[in-house]
């Protein structure tokens, strides 16, 4: 068993006074209605699963994964489709995914993978991988840093990871990854730059943490359905270490201002979707936090042309997007760090994914000192976008999905709970937890579904 507790986050400057209405939506606070959406949803899916297949993902086929390009300063192209597209934009689908936490557990169980000569976490994955690469383009958190190749290795509190792990996400289909953590400089600088190396040598994205100056002002730019997508990243702090003065680049430190530039910097380099993963919450706590609650009215309320940006937010609650139709900074959220499965919203038009869990950690104790099973309880966020109606516009999201994903700690894998119920694993309470949690603020009734 891991106790896994992080020094608690302080509140970003810009929040410390900041003062928001908090005017819940009342529907979505009562709880009958979410408790109908719940029985709504798995009704549903009971229904789907009389089949033995798992449907196509939204959008057309699966596009599977081509051999990878080197990485390159510039865009970098998600795979391509099986056969030829017409030119011009299509819908695509973005799959997110939670915390890559490689406890001591882990590492043994990828050792042994790799049949005690170095370490795969490949078969770690294999159980998501049809969902990774089916995906048009695919977001993965890696929590913490890489060792030597050689390590040593460690686990909690201040992690080496084996930086075979990088191989393995870019194996299971992963495009870009989130590098802002608590955990970023748990070995200092050398540790993120081991880190970046190697994802670069396995032709995974990257975005959050940077070796250079000109690295960290270079948005990471995605290519997916004919779009540009960036993607950023930040975390609420770090552990060990403050970062250093000197090089204040290291790791994004989470700041609304700062996030509202970096996204229409974006804009101006050639985005034409943002998407931010962000590290906050407080851990083991399934409800979202105060903090949690004013980025995300923030974020999602600042527009290209709300002048204030990030100091002035938006209307409190609201699920539509902004009255005056201008294009929002962000088009949609995706959050890490609590290692509990957290609620989906739309907050002002736009989807926050408040958090996924953990993909992969070992058994993991709370801070109560107690074994909890939900440290290895999360979820995948998929969603389809769909190109704009017209020049300028906003690209949408048409359908918006989660999938309840568990990590067998018994077996070091990761578990698609719908395969696994459908092959008969008695996964349905594990299923009806992580769903509750996800639905808990109202989702259903902006259209989220559990997908297959």
């Amino acid at each position: 068993m891991t106790t896994h507790r992080s020094r608690r986050p302080r509140r970003p400057r810009r929040l410390r006074t900041l003062r928001t209405a908090r005017t819940a939506r009342t529907a979505r606070t009562k709880t009958a209605s979410r408790t109908a959406a719940l029985a709504a949803v798995l009704l549903a899916v009971s229904a789907a699963s009389a089949g033995c297949a798992d449907p196509a993902p939204p959008g057309g086929p699966p596009h599977r994964a081509a051999a990878r390009p080197g990485p390159s300063p510039g865009a970098a192209t998600a795979r391509p489709g099986n056969g030829a597209r017409p030119p011009g934009p299509r819908p695509f689908t973005l799959v997110a995914t939670g915390d890559v936490l490689p406890h001591g557990s882990i590492i043994d169980q990828a050792h042994k993978d790799a049949g005690g000569k170095g370490h795969d976490f490949r078969p770690m994955l294999s159980g998501v991988k049809p969902v990774i690469a089916g995906a048009d383009l695919a977001i993965c958190h890696m929590e913490t840093i890489y060792a030597e190749d050689a390590g040593p290795f460690t686990g909690y509190p201040a992690f080496k990871s084996p930086p075979q792990i990088a191989t393995a996400l870019a194996a299971t289909g992963y495009d870009s990854c989130s590098t802002a953590s608590n955990h970023t400089l748990d070995d200092g600088t050398a540790g993120l730059g081991r880190t970046l190396d190697a994802l670069d040598k396995a032709g995974v994205r990257h975005a959050g943490s940077a070796r250079t100056a000109a690295e960290a002002a270079r948005p990471t730019l995605l290519k997916a359905g004919g779009a540009t997508v960036a993607h950023l990243a930040y975390t609420y702090g770090v552990n060990k270490e403050n970062v250093p003065e000197d090089r204040p680049w290291t790791v994004n430190i989470t700041d609304p201002e700062k996030i509202v530039t970096a996204a229409r910097a974006a804009r101006k380099a050639g985005a034409d979707l943002v998407v931010v993963s962000m590290h906050w919450g407080t851990e083991w706590q399934e409800e979202i936090d105060v903090d949690q609650r004013d980025l995300a009215e923030i974020l999602t309320g600042s527009t290209d042309e709300s002048g204030a940006g990030a100091t002035t937010g938006a209307t409190t609650g609201s699920a539509a997007g902004p009255a005056s139709g201008a294009r929002p900074d962000i088009d949609l959220i995706i959050g890490t760090h609590t290692h509990v499965p957290q609620a989906y919203e739309k907050v002002n038009g736009t989807w926050v994914v408040y958090g996924m869990g953990d993909q992969i950690a070992g058994d993991m104790i709370n801070n109560d000192g107690v074994p909890d099973p939900r440290g290895n309880q999360g979820s995948i966020g998929r969603f389809t976008f769909t190109p704009p109606t017209a020049p300028g516009a906003r690209w949408t999201v048409s359908r918006a999905e989660f999938l309840p994903q568990w990590f067998d700690t018994a077996t070091g894998r990761a578990t698609l709970v719908g395969a696994a119920i459908r092959r008969g694993e008695p996964l349905t309470a594990v299923r009806d937890t992580i769903a509750g949690a996800v639905l808990s603020r109202g989702a259903a009734e902006d259209g989220l579904v559990m997908g297959n």
